[in-house]
């Protein structure tokens, strides 16, 4: 990060509602005029620090803060004024908007801006013959460019990261440390790939012959689109024939599993420890929540939601809210439900019985 900015709350509003394409802007309640260089959490904030209130567990905590200002939407303001009348004379200021997650992210952007790319290869840093590296790339020491790569304007590979023979890195995207992206792989303009990722790693492809597994060998890549984040120690497997493809806005969190071949469809997001099993085919602005594991060979629909620690045997071609977990209980009620379930078989048999008899009356009544 480079050193925090110090803006107004109003001229805050303005540079949002500008890099939102005017989607997104507030209206300001109390003093527009407060500084603010930075954002905390309700219960830690300072004067000068910005906090959002989007989830209403948290209104106590809104209502003794002390930062400068809150973002907000109208409902959660409603509740607050309803709550503690001295609020709105209070010195915190409230930025009020239909979506203020969005708002307030946009705001830690201005607040908090990445730190600018300083062109140059280090010493240290080794890259490989016929590698294109922009002159507006950055290359930290240990890290390894690989044969005949391509290294785009404003890209920052980091110190210890390795990519492979062939291998194409967009404009502007960044690589922390120790990321690597194999060979013949691409990533996209934009993106963010977090420390410890693998991309391109061999599928899980192996042949049966007589008890034993017989290698098969893992000639596609994988090709990431634009503005798509990958999670700390997220793997990402080459295609076994084609590419497994990754379109733009995804969203990855840490430690995923993505299998050979699979594709997922643009601004979808997927939380951390989910496992993607291969040629799985993921819509479009899915939303699948962590542990969730998903078999392989299946279609997910576009807009859908899978809850966390679901498992998906079977394709999901209706849009809607999925959710496939017990409840936690003690280990005595556990105990006693498994018994139950491990009898659902020989208890459905009896019901089926105990109907067909029921019925069989009624038909020789009929004749």
């Amino acid at each position: 990060m480079t050193k925090a900015v110090s803006v107004s709350l109003a001229e805050l509003n303005s540079a949002v509602a500008e890099r939102s394409g005017g989607r997104l802007s507030a209206i300001i309640v109390g003093s527009s005029d407060v500084k603010l260089n930075g954002v905390a959490a309700l219960a830690a904030a300072k004067r000068s620090d910005l906090a959002f209130l989007a989830n209403p567990l948290y209104r106590a905590d809104a209502l003794t803060t002390h930062a400068g200002a809150i973002v907000l939407n109208a409902a959660e303001r409603d509740a607050l004024q309803s709550l503690s009348a001295p609020l709105t004379a209070s010195l915190t200021a409230m930025a009020v908007c239909e979506q203020p997650y969005a708002w307030y992210a946009y705001a830690a952007q201005i607040l908090k801006p990445n730190e600018s790319v300083k062109p140059g290869v280090a010493a240290g840093a080794h890259v490989g013959s016929n590698a294109r590296v922009h002159l507006a790339a950055r290359v930290d020491a240990g890290a390894t460019i690989g044969d005949g790569a391509t290294i785009g304007a404003g890209a920052w590979i980091g110190a210890g990261a390795a990519i492979g023979a062939r291998a194409f890195i967009g404009d502007g995207t960044r690589l922390y440390p120790r990321a690597v992206v194999l060979d013949d792989c691409r990533i996209g303009a934009r993106c963010i790939v977090h420390s410890g990722a693998v991309i391109g790693s061999d599928g899980f492809g192996f042949a049966p012959l007589d008890g034993r597994w017989i290698k098969i060998p893992q000639v596609g890549a994988v090709v990431v689109g634009e503005d798509v984040e990958i999670g700390a120690n997220t793997t990402i497997d080459r295609g076994a024939m084609g590419d497994t493809i990754i379109e733009d806005g995804v969203k990855l969190d840490n430690q995923i599993q993505i299998a050979h071949n699979c594709v997922i469809g643009a601004h979808t997001v997927i939380a951390a420890c989910v496992g993607i099993a291969g040629s799985t085919r993921i819509g479009k602005g899915c939303r699948i929540g962590g542990a969730a594991m998903i078999g392989g060979h299946l279609q997910i629909a576009d807009g859908l939601t899978i809850g966390p620690a679901t498992a998906v045997i079977s394709s999901l071609t209706e849009p809607g809210h999925y959710t496939g977990f017990f409840p936690p209980m003690t280990q005595r009620e556990w105990e006693r439900a498994a018994a139950v379930v491990r009898k659902l078989p020989e208890l459905r048999s009896r019901v089926r019985q105990l109907e067909s008899e029921r019925k069989a009356p009624e038909s020789d009544t009929e004749k």
